[in-house]
């Protein structure tokens, strides 16, 4: 489970930014979040709004860049342990829009649940080569640390957990040390933490290609599984079937007794988008994966959308600790009945074009208090009282047309 994600000098971020799933300590939603042993607790979803250009997708695009390096390699060589769902290999941009920067490298951090012991991995990359790169773990709860190996560009130093002879300390600059030793060794640490970096769904939606590439199961627990959850939104499918000559899905209805098929393709595109991501959740929540998918409420009823986000906060239905990342311009979900207040982040471009983003919780009024916990989130956020969508009150009274 991610715990919190930091970066610096990525595309349009060019200071530390920290995006947070651990909880806060406030009452709503208590019984939807995560836990694991002694560790504090961690959120099942987070949403990020903003406007177009304000950095929701770069935030994404940044998490995506970790785990994409990582995970690249090892594919590659056909030595992963997970089924990867991972759509493309995320370039490293630094902020292009300063003198010093753009000469200056990415660093990330993340730090995340894996099984009963907690990681801190960190990598930072110039010109798609790695100036350093570390990790370190400790079990759920405790507070001593260890070392598992520390990078210095071609110096790399080895913890004492996995100081082995035979592990060799000569690795390609551009290939993360991690990367190396989940494709050379056999270290249990190592294999935890590849299977995680691994584990991870990302998906565009903004991307129209997306919406056909679909993730066929032939499980029939999982195809039962897509076609309950089809009916509970109101779809009447009874099953669908893969072609494999003709390489086609068809979608498949009951009317009067009789079974009738459909070719995806001849679907509306709200069912298109359903078919499409809903074996993604289902795989997310029967693993314990983190799912993270720009755009989520593309071509979605906002009815449909709150489903999905229901499934990650029902702690039945998310027995295994799956968590959902999204970015989403659906306001009629951002609602005091749907999200906790530390599950809603804003993303926004300052007069530097530098992106910051910032929770609600984060918010304080005018008396310094915080944003109420029954406040009408969509109303204020429209009234620019989060100040995320600075063009939202130049549409609203007209701007500099009036």
């Amino acid at each position: 489970m991610l715990c919190q994600f930091s970066f610096q000098n990525f595309k349009s971020y060019k200071n530390e930014t920290v995006f947070d799933f651990q909880a806060t300590s406030i009452p709503e939603f208590a019984d939807s979040l995560l836990s694991s042993g002694k560790g504090g607790k961690l959120l099942p979803v987070g949403v990020i709004y903003g406007p177009n250009g304000g950095g929701k997708t770069n935030l994404l695009l940044a998490l995506s860049c970790l785990i994409s390096t990582v995970v690249k390699p090892i594919h590659d060589l056909e030595k992963n342990r997970e089924n990867i769902v991972i759509q493309h290999r995320v370039g490293c941009t630094p902020f292009l829009f300063d003198e010093q920067s753009k000469e200056e490298p990415t660093v990330f951090e993340i730090f995340f649940r894996q099984g009963k012991n907690e990681y801190r991995y960190s990598l930072t990359l110039q010109k798609d080569e790695v100036v350093s790169e570390s990790l370190y773990w400790k079990a759920i709860g405790a507070k001593k640390t260890g070392t598992l190996f520390e990078r210095a560009q071609s110096e790399i130093s080895l913890g004492p957990s996995i100081s082995k002879a035979g592990i060799s300390r000569s690795v390609n600059p551009k290939m993360p040390y991690l990367s190396f030793l989940a494709i050379n060794c056999d270290i249990p640490a190592i294999s935890e933490v590849q299977r995680w970096f691994e584990s991870c769904i990302i998906r565009n939606y903004a991307n129209p290609v997306v919406d056909s590439q679909i993730l066929i199961s032939h499980e029939e627990t999982v195809r039962e599984k897509i076609i309950c959850a089809l009916n509970d939104l109101g779809i009447d499918l009874s099953g669908y079937r893969f072609d494999e000559e003709d390489k086609q899905l068809y979608t498949q209805r009951i009317i009067n007794d009789r079974v009738y098929e459909l070719r995806f393709g001849d679907e509306s595109n709200g069912t298109k988008k359903l078919i499409a991501v809903l074996p993604l959740i289902i795989l997310a929540l029967q693993e314990g994966r983190l799912a993270i998918i720009d755009e989520l409420d593309a071509k979605l009823h906002p009815k449909l959308l709150k489903y999905v986000i229901g499934l990650f906060k029902n702690k039945k239905v998310n027995a295994k600790g799956a968590q959902l990342l999204f970015t989403s311009h659906d306001m009629t979900t951002m609602k005091n009945t749907v999200f906790r207040r530390d599950e809603i982040w804003f993303a926004a471009a300052n007069e530097e074009h530098e992106s910051e983003i910032y929770s609600l919780y984060e918010i304080r009024r005018e008396d310094k208090e915080r944003v109420n916990s029954t406040a009408a989130f969509d109303k204020q956020y429209l009234e620019g009282r989060y100040g995320a969508d600075p063009y939202l009150s130049n549409m609203l009274t007209g701007g500099n047309w009036a």
